[in-house]
């Protein structure tokens, strides 16, 4: 009686066993979702820390902190040299992820030296998607304050030479997916729909200041899902 008991039990436990392989072998693991590197540009007197709002927001979403790049630039300088910098930035990033390509989210000034590097750099085969906030892509008449002592400030004063080239032909070149989001009550953009990219998805997102544009939370949720 007891042997036949230990065989019924041997039975079952075999048919357990069974299932759970099946079962293991029936049902795909979830796998963590994965994303271009961001690189975060921000724009003329200020620094990385600029977009910690944002930073925050997109790790509460699933993004990784290696997934985030915030990154400090001297913007007194011009933006082609911030721009050349931008391109090892970027080199660098690529390398460290493994990743194909990256995606730029920029603001305000930081529209210029990143347009700079995907026109004259060849940033287009290493960026995905393009995301311009606030972004002076055809200057700024505010700029004349500052023109005289920074060379970047120079360069975004309406009607600079570095503007006149930047934006001749095609202003959003190579097949990276451009977006522009500006506020039409942007006081230091003059005027406001100077942020707006002949090729790319522009989107006015309403009364917002120029300087809360990247920290704004509704046009993060816009931008996060741009570069979807």
């Amino acid at each position: 009686m007891q042997r036949r008991m230990r065989r019924i039990a041997t039975f079952f436990s075999a048919v357990a066993a069974a299932l759970l392989v099946s079962l293991s072998l029936s049902v795909t693991p979830a796998q963590a979702a994965t994303h271009n590197p961001v690189i975060f540009v921000h724009g003329l007197s200020s620094s990385a820390s600029s977009w910690d709002d944002w930073i925050a927001d997109f790790k509460a979403d699933g993004y990784s902190s290696s997934e985030l790049y915030a990154w400090s630039y001297d913007w007194s300088q011009s933006n082609v040299t911030t721009a050349q910098q931008l391109s090892s930035q970027v080199q660098s990033v690529l390398a460290q992820t493994g990743a194909a390509k990256v995606d730029l989210v920029v603001h305000s000034m930081g529209a210029l030296n990143a347009r700079y590097y995907l026109k004259n750099l060849g940033g287009t085969s290493y960026v995905d998607d393009f995301v311009s906030t606030a972004g002076v892509n055809h200057g700024t008449t505010v700029a004349g304050w500052c023109r005289w002592l920074y060379t970047s400030c120079s360069e975004m004063y309406t009607g600079s030479s570095f503007l006149t080239s930047l934006n001749s032909g095609d202003e959003t070149p190579g097949s990276v997916a451009y977006a522009s989001y500006w506020s039409n009550c942007d006081d230091l953009l003059t005027p406001d729909t100077s942020a707006i990219l002949s090729g790319a998805t522009n989107v006015e997102v309403g009364c917002i200041s120029h300087t809360d544009m990247n920290n704004d939370y509704g046009v993060y949720e816009q931008v996060r899902d741009f570069i979807a």
